[in-house]
This record gives C-alpha cells, sequence and structure tokens, in this order.
C-alpha cells in the first residue's frame, strides 16, 4: 500500500483531473476519447462469459464482443417461448455494438451479433445448432467508482428472423424476441 500511494498520487497530479473520489472534475461523462474493457461477471459464476472492447469518442461508442452461454437456458427470456420441451443455448459468438451517450452516462445502442444457437430437445437428449443474426437495442448507465471503474445495469431487446428446426415429428420454433437484463463491470481507459 505504501509502494501505490505515491505512485497513484504521481498519476492524479499529472492527468489534470480535479475534485474528490465522489466529486470528479472534469466528470466521467464528459470525455474526448477513451477505450473500455467490459466483462458481463455474474455470468461466470453459470458457466458463460461476455468479453468486450470498446472505443468512446465523445458521445458515440463502438463496442466488439464476445458471448458464450453456457448452460444458461435462453428459451427463458423469449417473449413467445416454445413448449417446455425444448432448451435453447448460445455457443460463442461474436457482435459489434453502436452506441450512443445520451445523457451523463446513460447510453442508448444497437448491435448486430452472429449467434449461433444450440437447440435441445430434453426427451430425447437431441441437439441441433441453429445461425441466427440477433440485432435489437440497448439501454444501459455507467455508474462509476473512482475515475476508471464502472457498474452498467441495463436491458437488451433482441430481434431475429424466423428459424425452425425439425425433431422428427416436433417442429421448434425459435422465439423472434427476447429481453435479457445484465449487469456490466468495467474500465475505462
Amino acid at each position: 500500500m505504501l509502494l501505490l500511494l505515491p505512485t497513484a498520487n504521481a498519476f492524479a497530479q499529472s492527468n489534470g483531473i480535479d475534485g474528490t473520489f465522489r466529486l470528479l472534475h472534469p466528470h466521467n461523462y464528459a470525455i474526448k476519447q477513451a477505450i473500455e474493457l467490459e466483462s458481463i461477471v455474474p455470468m461466470f459464476f453459470t458457466g458463460r462469459y461476455r468479453f468486450a472492447v470498446g472505443y468512446r469518442y465523445f458521445k458515440f461508442s463502438v463496442r466488439a464482443s464476445i458471448i458464450n452461454g453456457g448452460t444458461y437456458d435462453a428459451e427463458k427470456v423469449g417473449l413467445k417461448n416454445s413448449p417446455s420441451i425444448f432448451k435453447r443455448f448460445y455457443y460463442t459468438s461474436p457482435g459489434i455494438f453502436l452506441g450512443y451517450n445520451v445523457w451523463r452516462n446513460l447510453g442508448v445502442y444497437t448491435y448486430f451479433e452472429s449467434r449461433t444457437l444450440i437447440v435441445k430437445q430434453t426427451s430425447t437428449g437431441i441437439e441441433k445448432k441453429v445461425k441466427s443474426i440477433d440485432t435489437g437495442l440497448g439501454l444501459s448507465h455507467q455508474f462509476f467508482i473512482g475515475r476508471y471503474f464502472y457498474v452498467q445495469p441495463g436491458v437488451h431487446l433482441y430481434l431475429r428472423t424466423n428459424k425452425t428446426v425439425n425433431f422428427f415429428d416436433v417442429q421448434y420454433r425459435i422465439a423472434h424476441a427476447d429481453i435479457s437484463s445484465f449487469i456490466r463491470l468495467g474500465v475505462r481507459l
């Protein structure tokens, strides 16, 4: 701790930031450029993950991400679910997000994710892959802890085209829309 204190003090004096831990000047939302690294950390507890790296230029941002749904049954978040004889899992999928900071650290964005979904018929254990391009809208707010770290709760509306998969005599129809909430943890550099 004694070694870190002088280093932190030197950086604080060299970056032109005034204020206290809670009242920073300039504000966290008043930035020109930044790199953001983030993850939806609670996903790790169910064998899932999501990592993202983004670039913010004034109020605009672009973010690339990779996500894996692990053992989480995404059929539960669909607006119109198939019968309970099916489960749906997200396989490793990339995505791109385009956002705008509307007010302070409140952001809206759109995204495109190339999804590989694994649909499982629970009675037989048969799994089939389905490819999908998910798009939609998101709304989230970054709450900063100091200058660099943030917690970002939000909500996504996923939209996709009609996809079906045949399991012998039963047909699975994927939900056209999902609503999902999340909490991201991140750092802004």
